[in-house]
């Protein structure tokens, strides 16, 4: 399961709206003889990739997928068909699938009399790759991380605008890694004004990668023709709103399934007040500025019982800077 999940952290980012699988399949006598992750919509899911790698060696061998196989033909036939086809003898998953129409897998096969169980890595994997995508299922809106980096004294600038760098470049390049793993960078107009950012993802060695993400500017101000945002390096969609949910509505009927929200505090702000902000990842750098913006905006928030409470998923260092995960403690997106 291990390597599944890795295979399925290697497609993250290019798979939606399909979930990112990994699968491996191991013959009769457990050794690996195929592994797979789910291709580009309308290409093939993961099992069905691992299955044409290993061939007649599936057969009375064990399937190992990162998520329930599927049992509806939507834009490919039934994995669950497939791996009765190959004549897999057992079936071990992480995560069960909550999509009505595509769940039911398991007990297909178990009637059928292959060997199944799920839960196995379930934790790793429904907070690893498959985070987004289960979110989706579970509340029909795109998951949100708000990113940012901040001072020890949680400035994201300093008194005069400069903001460039209060992160080091550890942390810069695992942003950008950040970016290559999602559907939609979402900025504000403010951000665009100031920063004047290109939002696009590059490689180590500074090249622009060959996929990248959607680009959103949100909020009802002009910005100047030759903007960044606006080259063509990548797409970039306007919408003219200050409301969170409309945003992620008009991005859930382009298929968006994973959003980094990279806007400044006001939009920052908005989306925390609404409820919409998934998940949080902070770069701490070790500096003071002592004046500037801070990095969260008005959120709703005028005293200490409306505070929006989170918990630490890790913390971790990166580079000199301190690197922070945290999910709402009350439900997916403060719900």
């Amino acid at each position: 399961m291990e390597v599944a999940l890795a295979l399925s952290a290697g497609v993250r980012g290019n798979t939606s709206p399909n979930p990112p699988v990994g699968a491996v399949i191991l013959d009769a006598e457990g050794r690996r003889v195929g592994t797979g992750a789910t291709q580009p919509p309308p290409g093939p899911h993961a099992e069905v990739v691992a299955l044409r790698e290993a061939g007649e060696r599936a057969r009375g061998g064990t399937a190992v997928v990162t998520l329930e196989p599927c049992s509806h033909h939507g834009r490919t036939p039934p994995c669950t068909q497939a791996l009765l086809d190959a004549g897999v003898a057992a079936v071990r998953y992480a995560v069960a699938d909550p999509h009505p129409a595509a769940s039911g897998g398991a007990e297909r096969l178990r009637a059928a009399g292959v060997d199944v169980a799920g839960g196995v890595l379930a934790e790793e994997v429904a907070s690893g790759p498959l985070r987004a995508w289960l979110h989706r299922e579970r509340t029909g809106r795109p998951h949100v991380t708000w990113k940012y980096a901040a001072s020890l004294d949680g400035r994201v600038a300093a008194a005069d605008g400069t903001s460039r760098w209060i992160s080091g470049p550890t942390s810069r390049a695992e942003v950008h890694a950040l970016r290559a793993a999602v559907d939609a960078i979402v900025v504000g107009t403010g951000t665009v004004l100031t920063d004047d950012p290109w939002l696009t993802v590059r490689t180590p060695d500074g090249e622009l990668a060959p996929r990248q993400p959607l680009r959103v500017v949100v909020g009802t101000r002009g910005i100047p023709e030759g903007a960044r945002v606006l080259d063509s390096t990548a797409e970039t969609v306007r919408i003219a709103s200050h409301d969170p949910d409309e945003v992620l509505a008009l991005l859930s009927e382009r298929g968006v399934v994973d959003v980094l929200l990279e806007g400044g505090p006001t939009l920052a702000g908005a989306f925390v007040a609404a409820g919409r902000v998934d998940r949080i990842i902070a770069y701490v750098a070790p500096t003071l500025l002592g004046a500037g913006p801070a990095a969260l905006g008005p959120a709703g928030v005028s005293t200490i019982t409306q505070a929006h409470r989170w918990r630490v998923e890790g913390a971790t260092m990166c580079g000199e800077d301190v690197r922070i995960s945290a999910v709402p403690v009350t439900g997916e997106g403060g719900d």
